[in-house]
């Protein structure tokens, strides 16, 4: 019977399996640093007390991606170029999600629409992140080689999650609410289908790479396609839904000076 445990940990015990999925985690935490260091430095005069946050999170998205670097140097390999279809980040620019590199890379400052729009895209892809790691902390958190990259890197996530709430619930509250819900609900429906062309384009690399019979890839791909329909139904709700945090102020200090070694 397929279990996530199973699934990861045959992933995580073969060489290139395992290099793939930390070369594809550790690009997509890379490129996320990248974009919280550019917003930072691009935020408009009327929010600017949101920098210090904005760089806060993409120093943890940073330093996400020196973890999986420094998991597969332990290991004694290097990184894979990341297939085009299996990058999310990139794969969500493309459907209107989030900031654009192209406004990106420009000098003039953003507008408060666009602080929301990063926002409102930060807490859709928050929650997938923040559930993805409490699924691999449940299974692995003991493990000797990842269990502390894993808690690590979940806490920081829940942090993140925490933070988009209550800043997307200040802006409301400044009246922008339903320019928030509207842009909430456009960026998780479309999230929730790049994530299961992501998840369909990663587990048929895995399929290939770890040799699985037809039966089991298909079997995969089935319960993907059904976590889509689950979520097409009625399951991105929970990515638009605002409630003030249990952490407050989550990203209030400065990033965590905890040595990294993985």
């Amino acid at each position: 019977m397929l279990s996530a445990r199973k699934l990861f940990q045959e992933i995580l015990d073969g060489d290139e399996s395992f290099r793939l999925f930390c070369s594809i985690a550790a690009g997509g935490e890379s490129q996320g640093g990248w974009e919280n260091g550019r917003i930072a430095a691009l935020v408009p005069e009327s929010q600017r007390a949101l920098a210090p946050k904005i760089a806060r999170h993409g120093a943890d998205e940073d330093k996400h991606g020196r973890i999986f670097g420094a998991l597969l140097r332990k290991r004694g390999l290097s990184p894979v170029e990341v297939p085009h279809e299996t990058d999310y980040t990139m794969l969500l620019e493309r459907r209107g999600i989030g900031l654009a590199h192209e406004r990106l890379v420009r000098q003039d400052p953003l507008s408060e629409h666009d602080i929301i729009t990063y926002l409102a895209h930060s807490r859709v892809t928050e929650q997938r992140a923040s559930e993805q790691m409490r699924l691999l902390r449940r299974h692995f958190a003991d493990h000797p080689d990842l269990g502390r990259a894993v808690r690590m890197i979940s806490n920081d996530e829940d942090n993140h999650l925490a933070y988009c709430h209550e800043e997307l619930l200040r802006l409301a509250r400044a009246g922008h609410g339903r320019t928030i819900q509207r842009v909430l609900r456009r960026s998780a429906l479309a999230e929730i289908r790049v994530y299961r062309d992501v998840s369909l384009a990663v587990m048929d690399h895995m399929g290939r790479i770890l040799r699985w019979p037809r039966a089991k890839s298909a079997a995969l791909a089935a319960g993907i396609h059904a976590v889509h329909a689950y979520e097409r139904l009625g399951g991105w709700r929970r990515m638009v839904s605002l409630e003030p945090p249990a952490r407050c102020d989550a990203l209030g200090g400065p990033a965590d000076r905890e040595p990294e070694f993985a």
